[in-house]
């Protein structure tokens, strides 16, 4: 599928032959044994991980000696598919599995973490980074838990900008003051219009976030200026 920045994709063979052979073909595709020191590996599923847990992931990894570190979650289970790992060790140990069974295929990741020395990092429960969601209902479970927790505007733009292919960092707050502007200062439909129009004239300019912010501050004065010369309503200011 299309996506906003280079990736290098691969898979598993046969596809479909589970978690484990899919980290192999991950491995392989970025440089085996050979590249920067530290792997994270994270499954695709994961609505509320961010930034700020991959940075922690990596940090126990490198002030530690340990092999990997796993996020544990509140119930105390290790979750291998949210770590970081050191890439010769990880490399070895797929390598050794693979020499013992011939074959990755179908084999559960614990074969491969028993054989590393694990630090944890251990979620808070007001974060849990390594909720997944593998069903409808832990869909409707994690939308639930965004909406509770005023987070599903910034969950909506980040959804949308990756099925739009858009990288770019969105002003939340600027173009929700230009739409208000907007509706105030001329009509309510005028709000998403304007918005849209914003867009579109910084696409033309180039994209990027200051062209957003330059077409965003014409908008938002011309808004200013409809809004000063709409004559007062008959009656208005008087007792």
């Amino acid at each position: 599928r299309a996506v906003a920045r280079a990736v290098v994709w691969a898979r598993e063979e046969p596809a479909g032959g589970g978690p484990l052979a899919a980290l192999a073909a991950g491995v392989r595709a970025a440089g085996g044994a050979e590249g920067p020191e530290a792997l994270v590996v994270l499954s695709a599923d994961l609505p509320f991980l961010d930034q700020a847990a991959v940075h922690a992931l990596l940090g126990r990894l490198a002030e530690g000696e340990a092999d990997a570190v796993l996020a544990r979650d509140a119930d105390g289970r290790d979750q291998p598919l949210v770590g970081a790992y050191r890439r010769g060790p990880l490399a070895r140990a797929l390598d050794e599995i693979r020499a013992e069974e011939g074959d990755l295929t179908g084999l559960p990741l614990r074969r491969l973490t028993s054989r590393l020395a694990k630090a944890h990092l251990v979620e808070r429960p007001d974060a849990p980074v390594s909720f997944d969601c593998d069903t409808w209902g832990d869909l409707a479970a994690a939308r639930a838990r965004i909406r509770e927790h005023g987070h599903v505007l910034n969950e909506w733009i980040l959804a949308a900008k990756e099925e739009l292919g858009i990288d770019l960092d969105v002003d939340i707050r600027l173009l929700l003051d230009l739409a208000r502007d907007a509706a105030h200062g001329v009509e309510r439909p005028a709000a998403p219009l304007t918005t849209f129009l914003v867009g579109y004239a910084a696409g033309r300019a180039g994209g990027g976030p200051e062209a957003v912010a330059e077409a965003a501050r014409k908008a938002a004065v011309l808004a200013e200026r409809w809004a000063a010369e709409v004559p007062p309503e008959p009656g208005a200011g008087t007792g």
